[in-house]
């Protein structure tokens, strides 16, 4: 008899009305990422980060029950198109999960995917999907300003 594991996997999409371009560059700029990576009730945003294969990121999101650290490193870089990175975090476990953010262009807007693997158990699947969610509609909602203030 053979045993299959299920590892939880989470996949969120969202088509946010920029350039794919723009939108990649938004997840590697320290100061861009720090606006918008804010799920839920985070209410500030710290991020570091080497932007090459191999280098790595720090995110720390301020709550009200106080930081939560956020480390990975890149695994891939490919703009603009794809990113992989690993992602460690109390919520996500610290052993190295895996996020990769397709950016899919769609006339002038961008279909962004990210699919978040390895997560150690399933109610961790599911708050990563209302968090990966809730970023989604953060970077879209600024991304919408920024058009609007022309």
């Amino acid at each position: 008899m053979n045993a299959v594991a299920h590892v939880p996997t989470v996949q969120v999409r969202r088509e946010i009305a920029a350039p794919a371009a723009e939108l990649f560059d938004a997840f590697l700029d320290p100061e861009k990422l720090s606006a918008w990576m804010r799920p839920g009730d985070t209410s500030r945003t710290d991020a570091r980060v080497d932007a090459r294969v191999g280098g790595a990121f720090e995110i720390v999101m301020h709550t009200p029950k106080g930081p939560v650290p956020h480390t990975g490193a890149y695994q891939e870089i490919t703009p603009p198109r794809r990113l992989v990175f690993t992602w460690n975090s109390p919520y996500a476990g610290n052993h190295g999960s895996l996020v990769t953010v397709d950016f899919n262009p769609k006339g002038r807007s961008t279909e962004v995917v990210i699919t978040h693997e390895r997560l150690p158990s399933e109610e961790m699947a599911a708050a990563h999907t209302g968090g990966w969610s809730s970023i989604l509609e953060r970077i879209a909602g600024i991304f919408a300003e920024v058009r609007a203030a022309g």
